[in-house]
Protein backbone atom coordinates (compact mmCIF):
# COMPACT_ATOMS: atom_id res chain seq x y z
CA UNK A 1 0.00 0.00 0.00
CA UNK A 2 3.00 2.11 0.34
CA UNK A 3 4.91 2.75 -2.65
CA UNK A 4 8.25 3.64 -1.15
CA UNK A 5 9.63 0.49 0.69
CA UNK A 6 11.55 2.94 3.30
CA UNK A 7 8.03 3.97 4.70
CA UNK A 8 5.22 1.95 6.08
CA UNK A 9 1.26 2.30 6.56
CA UNK A 10 -0.15 1.64 9.72
CA UNK A 11 -3.52 1.68 10.57
CA UNK A 12 -5.17 2.48 14.41
CA UNK A 13 -8.26 2.14 15.42
CA UNK A 14 -10.26 3.30 18.69
CA UNK A 15 -13.76 2.22 20.16
CA UNK A 16 -15.36 5.17 21.84
CA UNK A 17 -18.36 6.27 21.52
CA UNK A 18 -20.28 8.82 19.58
CA UNK A 19 -19.87 12.50 21.44
CA UNK A 20 -17.18 11.67 23.53
CA UNK A 21 -13.85 13.07 24.01
CA UNK A 22 -12.20 10.97 20.85
CA UNK A 23 -14.43 11.19 18.86
CA UNK A 24 -15.06 15.00 18.88
CA UNK A 25 -11.36 15.22 17.96
CA UNK A 26 -10.64 17.14 15.25
CA UNK A 27 -8.59 15.27 12.41
CA UNK A 28 -4.97 16.56 13.15
CA UNK A 29 -5.89 16.08 16.79
CA UNK A 30 -6.51 12.18 16.10
CA UNK A 31 -3.62 11.84 13.87
CA UNK A 32 -1.44 13.59 16.64
CA UNK A 33 -3.27 11.49 19.67
CA UNK A 34 -2.33 8.35 17.31
CA UNK A 35 1.32 9.20 16.68
CA UNK A 36 2.18 10.14 20.44
CA UNK A 37 0.62 6.30 21.33
CA UNK A 38 2.83 4.76 18.76
CA UNK A 39 5.68 7.01 19.38
CA UNK A 40 4.73 6.47 23.51
CA UNK A 41 5.06 2.35 23.24
CA UNK A 42 8.52 2.43 21.04
CA UNK A 43 6.69 1.68 17.31
CA UNK A 44 7.66 5.06 15.75
CA UNK A 45 9.97 7.71 16.54
CA UNK A 46 8.03 10.87 17.36
CA UNK A 47 7.76 13.50 14.39
CA UNK A 48 8.14 10.10 12.09
CA UNK A 49 4.61 10.68 10.49
CA UNK A 50 4.05 12.04 7.47
CA UNK A 51 0.30 11.83 7.03
CA UNK A 52 -2.83 10.87 8.39
CA UNK A 53 -6.35 9.69 6.90
CA UNK A 54 -9.28 9.81 9.62
CA UNK A 55 -12.31 8.30 9.50
CA UNK A 56 -16.03 8.00 11.91
CA UNK A 57 -17.93 5.39 12.00
CA UNK A 58 -20.88 5.46 13.93
CA UNK A 59 -22.13 2.20 15.52
CA UNK A 60 -19.73 0.20 13.14
CA UNK A 61 -19.42 -3.67 13.49
CA UNK A 62 -18.14 -6.27 11.07
CA UNK A 63 -20.60 -6.75 8.84
CA UNK A 64 -21.60 -10.58 8.61
CA UNK A 65 -24.90 -10.00 5.95
CA UNK A 66 -25.06 -8.89 2.92
CA UNK A 67 -22.23 -10.21 0.53
CA UNK A 68 -19.77 -12.08 3.50
CA UNK A 69 -20.30 -15.48 1.95
CA UNK A 70 -18.21 -13.92 -1.04
CA UNK A 71 -15.10 -12.91 1.65
CA UNK A 72 -13.45 -15.97 0.16
CA UNK A 73 -13.09 -13.80 -2.91
CA UNK A 74 -12.06 -10.77 -1.37
CA UNK A 75 -9.11 -12.80 0.83
CA UNK A 76 -7.73 -14.27 -2.22
CA UNK A 77 -7.72 -10.82 -3.87
CA UNK A 78 -5.89 -9.45 -0.96
CA UNK A 79 -3.86 -12.02 0.27
CA UNK A 80 -1.65 -12.02 -3.35
CA UNK A 81 -1.12 -8.25 -2.87
CA UNK A 82 2.48 -8.80 -1.08
CA UNK A 83 2.61 -5.61 1.82
CA UNK A 84 -1.05 -6.00 2.90
CA UNK A 85 -2.31 -8.28 5.32
CA UNK A 86 -5.66 -8.03 7.01
CA UNK A 87 -5.43 -8.82 10.31
CA UNK A 88 -7.90 -8.28 13.57
CA UNK A 89 -11.46 -8.23 13.71
CA UNK A 90 -12.21 -5.74 10.95
CA UNK A 91 -9.20 -6.78 8.94
CA UNK A 92 -10.82 -10.23 9.12
CA UNK A 93 -14.13 -9.66 9.24
CA UNK A 94 -14.35 -12.13 11.73
CA UNK A 95 -15.13 -12.73 15.68
CA UNK A 96 -11.63 -12.88 17.16
CA UNK A 97 -11.36 -12.37 20.94
CA UNK A 98 -8.33 -9.73 21.56
CA UNK A 99 -5.95 -12.25 22.34
CA UNK A 100 -6.55 -13.43 18.98
CA UNK A 101 -6.46 -10.06 17.43
CA UNK A 102 -3.10 -9.17 18.45
CA UNK A 103 -1.96 -12.46 17.18
CA UNK A 104 -2.89 -11.98 13.56
CA UNK A 105 -0.90 -8.79 13.95
CA UNK A 106 2.00 -10.55 15.49
CA UNK A 107 1.88 -13.53 13.23
CA UNK A 108 1.75 -10.87 10.21
CA UNK A 109 4.50 -9.33 12.00
CA UNK A 110 6.93 -12.64 12.20
CA UNK A 111 5.58 -13.03 8.26
CA UNK A 112 7.04 -9.99 6.95
CA UNK A 113 10.10 -10.15 9.50
CA UNK A 114 10.88 -13.78 7.66
CA UNK A 115 9.67 -12.49 4.30
CA UNK A 116 7.20 -15.09 4.09
CA UNK A 117 5.01 -13.86 1.43
CA UNK A 118 1.91 -16.98 1.94
CA UNK A 119 -0.91 -15.55 4.64
CA UNK A 120 -2.73 -19.09 5.69
CA UNK A 121 -1.06 -18.78 8.96
CA UNK A 122 -2.27 -15.59 9.76
CA UNK A 123 -5.70 -17.14 9.05
CA UNK A 124 -5.25 -20.19 10.47
CA UNK A 125 -5.32 -17.79 14.05
CA UNK A 126 -8.52 -18.90 16.06
CA UNK A 127 -9.83 -21.82 14.01
CA UNK A 128 -9.62 -24.27 17.07
CA UNK A 129 -13.00 -25.25 17.52
CA UNK A 130 -11.81 -25.20 21.76
CA UNK A 131 -12.38 -21.61 21.96
CA UNK A 132 -15.53 -21.01 19.14
CA UNK A 133 -18.79 -20.15 21.32
CA UNK A 134 -21.58 -22.37 21.47
CA UNK A 135 -25.20 -21.28 20.17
Amino acid sequence: MVRDRDKVWLGLEYFCNEGDGIWNMSDSQMIAFGAEELARIGMIERGSVLDGTVVRVDKSYPAYFGTYDEFATVRRFTDDIDNLYLVGRNGMHRYNNQDHSMLTAMTAVDNIVSGRREKSNIWDVNTEQEYHEQK
